[in-house]
């Protein structure tokens, strides 16, 4: 079950705690570069088995476009098709506010991951986002 939550709301701390697990544990990334100045600008998303927090993303408005953050799964979860579903309920929440198209810098190690979600790369070469090589990719959505 996947649900949404501004920063104002409890559901925000799971995406929060499932985050600091997978970025600033397991990936070392500074915890202060992790959370941002964007949190209370973002939709919250985090997928749950039962009621215990299992993934998390964040989506917000640049530009006119959605753009696409924070993607995780936590690692003992990973496998199951778990990150697509919760692309897809990014993805139909940005449909349902009339989003043109979806942004992301993904790292390259799930580049594949989101090409076979219909995301295209749009940077000619990769780069450097938290000392991890990305590649900036993009997605336009059909209007529902």
């Amino acid at each position: 079950m996947i649900k949404t939550f501004t920063t104002s709301e409890q559901g925000y701390q799971d995406a929060l705690a499932v985050r600091r697990d997978v970025f600033v544990r397991e990936q070392q990334i500074d915890e202060k570069e992790e959370i941002d100045n964007n949190e209370d600008v973002s939709l919250h998303f985090v997928l749950y088995d039962e009621d215990k927090p299992i993934g998390a993303a964040r989506l917000r408005e640049v530009n006119g476009e959605g753009k696409v953050e924070r993607v995780c799964i936590l690692s003992s979860h990973r496998k199951k098709g778990l990150g697509e579903e919760l692309m897809n309920a990014m993805e139909t929440a940005a449909i349902k506010r009339s989003l043109p198209s979806l942004i992301l810098y993904a790292q390259t190690q799930a580049e594949d991951f989101y090409k076979k979600l219909g995301y295209l790369t749009t940077s000619k070469e990769p780069f450097l986002d938290a000392n991890i090589p990305h590649v900036a990719m993009k997605k336009a959505l059909k209007s529902s």
